[in-house]
Formats: structure tokens, sequence, C-alpha cells
């Protein structure tokens, strides 16, 4: 019943940052984890980073040491923030909350990422 809104969409040149937030409708402490996934026009959905509950990260090696996944459970908010970007970086980037049982995940409604010069 949580809804999740992605904001921060944009136009990076290649070796810029971006910062996207997830903010939620209620408390993100009622997820087990939050996730950011991508998805490129004709390319599979990509996980990109994690951070669960206890505040611990996971990200692929495609993004490792660029992104940076972090909370404020205060505001409610997620936060991807993005270094070095490439244009392979360029996709829709959609905000999880993970809960557990099948179909309880939510999901946000994406936002843009272009990385291009």
């Amino acid at each position: 019943q949580v809804q999740l809104v992605e904001s921060g969409e944009g136009l990076v040149q290649p070796g810029g940052s971006l910062r996207l937030s997830c903010a939620a409708s209620g408390s993100i402490e009622s997820f087990y984890a939050m996730r950011w996934y991508r998805q490129a026009p004709g390319k599979q959905r990509e996980l990109v980073a994690t951070i669960a509950s206890a505040g611990t990260t996971t990200y692929p090696d495609s993004v490792k040491g660029r992104f940076t996944i972090s909370r404020d459970n205060a505001k409610n908010t997620v936060y991807l923030q993005m270094n070095s970007l490439k244009p392979e970086d360029t996709a829709t980037y959609y905000c999880k909350g993970d809960r557990p049982g099948v179909g309880y995940d939510a999901w946000g409604q994406g936002t843009q990422v272009t990385v291009s010069s």
C-alpha cells in the first residue's frame, strides 16, 4: 500500500553526476530492503543498488564504485547518487521496496536518466 515516487530525472554529460530520490508515502522501515533498478529500451531490467533495513548496501559490478544508495528514514526517502556516469547508464530508473511474500513489493513510476554529450 505504500507508494513510491522517484524524482531527479535529467540529462547529464558523460563523467557527470546525478542524484535520484525515492519518496515513500509511508515509513520506508516497513520494507526489509529498498532497491534501485534500471531498464534501457530493448534491454532487461537490471538491479543496480540495494540497501537492507540494517543498512547493508550491495551493488553489481556494472555500477560498483560509481553509485551509492542511501536512505533518510526520517524523511522516508531513499537516494541513489550516481557519479562518473557513462552513456550505458542511460535508462529509466525505478525505486522498489521489498516486503515478505509474493505480491507485496512496491514500485515507483520510474525516472529517466540520459547520459550523453
